[in-house]
């Protein structure tokens, strides 16, 4: 039987906001930030066995015109880096996100830190790839 869980990445230089989802409710959470040290690619790995993930959905960056950018050629990078896990990995376009996710959690009234915007972005990747295609 497949997995039912999705994991989604916002990648940064920095962070990487992460976000999970379980097909079976199709609802993406924010669930993390890691910190970009040189333990991400390993963390990721452990989080995908741990929660026994199939899919790995990476926020594509692109410019205002659908153009890639030179944090294209980064994310495209960095997805590289996790062939070895035993995951698919997927790219999900990201345009905005971290813009909404910043407006939601805004509008809880709260303070919030970057890295909760990071996971945020994520999640709300991860809502976008699984309304195109799984609804």
């Amino acid at each position: 039987m497949i997995s039912k869980t999705i994991i989604s990445l916002d990648v940064g230089e920095k962070r990487i906001g992460v976000a999970l989802a379980d097909l079976g409710v199709k609802i993406a959470v924010p669930y993390d930030t890691l910190s970009v040290n040189g333990t991400e690619v390993q963390s990721i790995a452990d989080l995908v066995a741990r929660e026994k993930a199939h899919l790995i959905v990476v926020g594509y960056p692109r410019n205002q015109s659908g153009e890639p950018t030179k944090q294209t050629a980064y994310v495209e990078d960095f997805a590289k880096k996790l062939t070895g896990i035993p995951a698919q990995v997927e790219f999900q376009d990201e345009s905005l996100t971290s813009v909404v996710a910043e407006e939601r959690l805004a509008a809880h009234g709260r303070p919030y830190r970057r890295s909760d915007i990071d996971a945020q972005a994520a999640a709300i990747i991860l809502q976008d790839y699984i309304e195109t295609h799984y609804d």
